[in-house]
């Protein structure tokens, strides 16, 4: 069973930055697909980036320019820096690991708050 743990978020201002991370246990990680996942009060949960097992990245449109996704597998934990935070960025951000070749996500974090203020 794999375990998820996301860490790193807080409130920040509007234009500024964090990092999250999301460490991963119990599984071969090298092996997953990793991807970061947002949802936002009374809003549905949206992709926001994926970094596959071979380092492969894809973001939300909105959201390229300003995220980058990235792993390292030495720590078997997954990044997301976000720059130039908006107030829309405001969410819950869950990590979620899928096996290689799946569609579907396997396992997912319980979250951790953003909150970017004006």
């Amino acid at each position: 069973q794999v375990q998820l743990v996301e860490s790193g978020g807080g409130l920040v201002q509007a234009g500024g930055s964090l990092r999250l991370s999301c460490a991963a246990s119990g599984g071969t990680f090298s092996s997953y697909d990793m991807g970061w996942f947002r949802q936002a009060p009374g809003k549905e949960r949206e992709f926001v980036a994926l970094i596959n097992w071979i380092r492969t990245t894809y973001y939300a449109d909105a959201l390229k320019g300003r995220f980058t996704i990235s792993r390292d597998n030495a720590k078997n934990t997954v990044y997301l820096q976000m720059n130039s935070l908006k107030l829309e960025d405001t969410a819950v951000y869950y990590c979620a690991a899928r096996n290689m070749g799946r569609s579907a996500y396997d396992y997912w974090g319980q979250g951790t708050q953003v909150t970017v203020s004006s």
